[in-house]
């Protein structure tokens, strides 16, 4: 037996021009339709770019505007969006992140001046995609730096970990990472060195390894970017 349809032949030949309509003007993107063809909301990342201008106005007093943005695709199980402003540096998030609760860093030099990092928001804003876990990716336990380079695994980085130190304790007034350590392995030391991020001791702890570190408790989160 053949499903009813719902609906007259015109009020679908209404919508379907109307669905055209939007397509073509832009106001439906390829995305969108995507995850409509997949059963899933298809205005999922517009409400997280909306909660994101939200957060930048609200703790950094930043005014942005991301409704033009590309949001990368989603991958299963990937569900943290993480939007880095532009011009957000390490140090600048470090100083929110410390003014807001107890943080420590390695050195007293400025972030800034001895990071490095393969996405950077000099250019402009960008998007990226993560597991939206406490704690780092337990598939990447005992990997280091190195390993993961090898692999082609994009980490993430030290601007996008504090961001997302932020956004979880704007959201929750908790911490991640309590019982294991996030390697930045996006990111870099100009010793060389890989910067890591850790909630100890009622503290933020910027530290950082050595590239070929790795033990169970040291994990990197994978980027989909």
């Amino acid at each position: 037996m053949g499903r009813e349809v719902v609906g007259s032949v015109s009020e679908w030949s209404g919508m379907l021009k109307d669905l055209f309509r939007q397509i073509d003007d832009g106001s439906i993107t390829l995305e969108q339709f995507q995850a409509f063809l997949e059963h899933k909301n298809p205005f999922l990342a517009v409400d997280f770019v909306e909660d994101w201008q939200n957060f930048y106005r609200e703790v950094l007093g930043i005014e942005c505007d991301f409704s033009n943005l590309r949001i990368p695709k989603r991958e299963k199980g990937f569900n943290r969006l993480i939007i880095v402003a532009q011009g957000m540096t390490p140090q600048t998030i470090y100083d929110k992140c410390k003014e807001l609760f107890p943080s420590w860093k390695y050195t007293n030099e400025n972030l800034d001046d001895i990071t490095t990092s393969e996405r950077t928001s000099k250019a402009g804003a960008y998007a990226v995609w993560f597991r939206d876990n406490i704690e780092a990716d337990e598939e990447l336990k005992n990997l280091s730096a190195n390993d993961l380079k090898n692999r082609g695994i994009l980490g993430i980085t030290l601007e996008e970990r504090l961001l997302f130190e932020l956004k979880y304790f704007k959201e929750t007034g908790k911490h991640l990472d309590i019982e294991n350590v996030t390697l930045c392995s996006g990111s870099r030391c100009s010793d060389g060195g890989v910067p890591y991020v850790r909630w100890y001791d009622g503290k933020l702890y910027v530290d950082w390894c050595y590239p070929g570190g790795r033990h169970g408790g040291l994990r990197s989160r994978r980027a989909v970017f």
